[in-house]
């Protein structure tokens, strides 16, 4: 049986009864997209890395302690991990003023047992954030809106993008970019609130 196929519940279900093989199907799955959602918050390479590494930790940790919510999708799941990693870390990097690599700090924030969690609500919002999202790429010139589609929705690397449009990989990075500066005024000019950064 190929398990490539499985859904992620069952894959999940699997994992958590040994199966390695599982979760590296899913990590294969959504790793472009959670390292994208990261990076386009963080704004740096390094930085994305090191809290796509933690995220998968906690999501590992997570689901051999038992605590996935079968009911939610996995990428809502370990996007919202993602997502209180990333702010946790800001928020205790603004009070203290200082950025910290201390082993000790890492643990606390990979044992923070309220980033397993996710609330209908926020479920909601997410939904109404992605809708907001599609409906606003529409008003993207050509060249970027080509680039995000390919991102998001095709799962392909800067790389990948890069060969199928005939262009250098900087090209591409920068036409995302300018894409999600494009959003966010297209955003605010019609009273949407989106959660790019």
């Amino acid at each position: 049986m190929d398990i490539r196929i499985l859904p992620d519940d069952t894959l999940v279900k699997m994992y958590a009864e040994g199966n390695n093989e599982a979760f590296e199907v899913l990590l294969l799955r959504y790793k472009n997209k959670v390292f994208s959602y990261i990076y386009v918050i963080v704004k740096n390479r390094d930085l994305a890395d090191d809290f796509f590494q933690e995220t998968f930790m906690r999501a590992i940790m997570c689901i051999k302690k038992g605590q996935y919510a079968e009911s939610g999708k996995f990428i809502s799941w370990i996007t919202r991990i993602a997502h209180n990693l990333i702010f946790d870390k800001f928020r205790q990097e603004k009070y203290q003023k200082t950025y910290s690599n201390d082993e000790n700090e890492e643990v606390d924030l990979l044992n923070n047992s309220q980033l397993c969690e996710s609330t209908i609500e926020d479920r909601i919002v997410k939904e109404q954030v992605l809708n907001d999202v599609s409906h606003i790429v529409k008003f993207l010139p050509d060249t970027q809106r080509e680039v995000v589609l390919m991102r998001y929705y095709d799962d392909l690397s800067f790389k990948e993008i890069a060969e199928k449009t005939n262009v250098s990989i900087n090209t591409a990075l920068g036409r995302m970019r300018y894409a999600i500066q494009n959003m966010r005024r297209i955003a605010d000019e019609k009273g949407i609130s989106l959660d790019l950064n």
